[in-house]
């Protein structure tokens, strides 16, 4: 059993940055997938970062060269780096982690399914 906890959120202008933390209570370094996504008043949730064992990482096309995606197994923790933020981005950010490969088609900065979900942390960037 894992448990994700995120922290990191707050108000920030449009421009600024911040950076988002998902604590995992047990070792995520087996994890196949894990990966933050938003849920925004009014719009559908969207995926907009993953990180894959195998060391790869996608972006959606609203967040690439913005935002980045990392983990530190060591810690246990997995990381959102929000550069240039916009008020669009303005959301509930949670993090997620797929233990097994998803056997679907899979959007960018998502994983296509999850195991585990965090209860998220909000974001507010006000113009």
């Amino acid at each position: 059993q894992v448990q994700l906890v995120e922290s990191g959120g707050g108000s920030v202008q449009a421009g600024g940055s911040l950076r988002l933390s998902c604590a995992a209570s047990g070792n995520i370094y087996s994890t196949y997938c894990m990966y933050w996504f938003r849920q925004a008043t009014g719009k559908e949730d969207e995926g907009v970062a993953a990180t894959y064992s195998d060391g790869r990482a996608t972006y959606a096309d609203s967040v690439k060269g913005r935002f980045t995606i990392s983990k530190d197994s060591a810690k246990n923790t997995l990381y959102l780096q929000m550069d240039s933020l916009k008020p669009e981005d303005t959301a509930m950010y949670r993090c997620a982690a797929l233990i097994g490969r998803f056997a679907g088609n899979v959007a960018d900065g998502a994983c296509g399914a999850f195991n585990y979900l965090g209860q998220g942390t909000q974001v507010t960037v006000s113009s």
